[in-house]
């Protein structure tokens, strides 16, 4: 595995470029508005967005029943978030990888406003609303880069299908009284046959997601790694375990077992055929996250999930 620091971006600098060429700042704003309080946070941030002079854009699936009157309404699709400075996303964490599709062909930022549960990868809360609006208007954040995966998968020595996850990727049964019967392999060789509900291929991102429900390890963000997760497994060795982000994992469906299919972030499945392989290997197009400086990622492991850190004295003084 690899350890590096996040990669950041200067963002005043890049809209003084913006000014400096006469472009015009805009945002694409990104909500389920079928919610009534998600609609209303919506609306008060497009009137905020336009009172600092940025241009709006949304997506017409969102617009519903929102004054869009001084915003840009657009299809969702690969051109929905060209040329934007950055993409922010009001909802729970479906919602921000929802936006990371539309923002990652346009290499847009991401940038979540947590209105859902946990809200894990997003980086302010519903009552910070203003605030976080706020802080994008005056370009006071930072860019991170996010490792994701590209999936492949061959039947026959044929592409049938290609895909990308930023949490995993999972291959899982579609029968629940079958066990889904595969071989995991790992640098070109077979490591273990197992049968099992599924597999997850995760990135570190995605190891605070399905990979942890199902007993997998966190990771930092800034290690690269791939994690591999077997989802009840009736194996002696199944243990979640870290590869190296160079390295391809390979799960091959073996016949006989559960039909399976491949889903990538729980939002795009596909049907696998019987001797279906999938392989999964570290994207080559990162998710760019938007992030604000406040506390580290220890700091939001226990606000997430409400970890308890009373009587910690933190490092003492030491005595001469």
């Amino acid at each position: 595995m690899t350890v590096k620091e996040p990669a950041a971006e200067t963002t005043q600098e890049s809209t003084a470029r913006s000014a400096a060429s006469g472009s015009r700042r805009e945002m694409l704003v990104l909500a389920h508005t079928r919610r009534p309080e998600i609609r209303e946070s919506t609306q008060r941030v497009l009137e905020r967005l336009i009172a600092a002079g940025i241009a709006p854009r949304i997506l017409e699936e969102d617009a519903g029943d929102l004054d869009v009157s001084a915003a840009t309404v657009v299809p969702e699709g690969p051109g929905a978030a060209a040329g934007v400075e950055l993409v922010l996303v009001l909802g729970g964490d479906g919602s921000l990888l929802r936006g990371a599709e539309v923002a990652r062909g346009a290499d847009a930022p991401l940038l979540g406003v947590n209105l859902g549960r946990v809200g894990f990868l997003a980086e302010a809360e519903s009552e910070a609303l203003e605030v976080t609006v706020d802080r994008l208007v005056r370009c006071d954040y930072h860019v991170e880069e996010r490792m994701t995966v590209d999936v492949v998968v061959r039947a026959d020595g044929k592409v049938l299908h290609q895909d990308w996850a930023l949490n995993e990727a999972s291959v899982e049964k579609t029968d629940r009284a079958r066990m889904l019967d595969c071989v995991v392999e790992i640098e070109d060789r077979p490591l273990s046959r197992w049968g099992c509900d599924g597999v997850l291929l995760a990135t570190p991102t995605g190891s605070t997601a399905y990979a942890f429900s199902a007993g997998g390890p966190i990771v930092w963000p800034g290690v690269e790694a791939l994690l591999v997760v077997p989802i009840s497994a009736h194996a002696l060795f199944a243990r979640p375990m870290v590869v190296g982000p160079e390295v391809t994992v390979a799960i091959e469906v073996l016949s006989g077992g559960a039909a399976a299919m491949l889903s990538c972030d729980g939002r795009r499945t596909f049907d696998l055929p019987d001797r279906a392989r999938v392989e999964v290997r570290r994207g080559n197009r990162p998710v760019r996250l938007a992030r604000f400086e406040e506390g580290g990622f220890t700091d939001r492991l226990v606000r997430k999930f409400e970890l308890p850190v009373a009587g910690w004295r933190g490092r003492r003084q030491r005595r001469d």
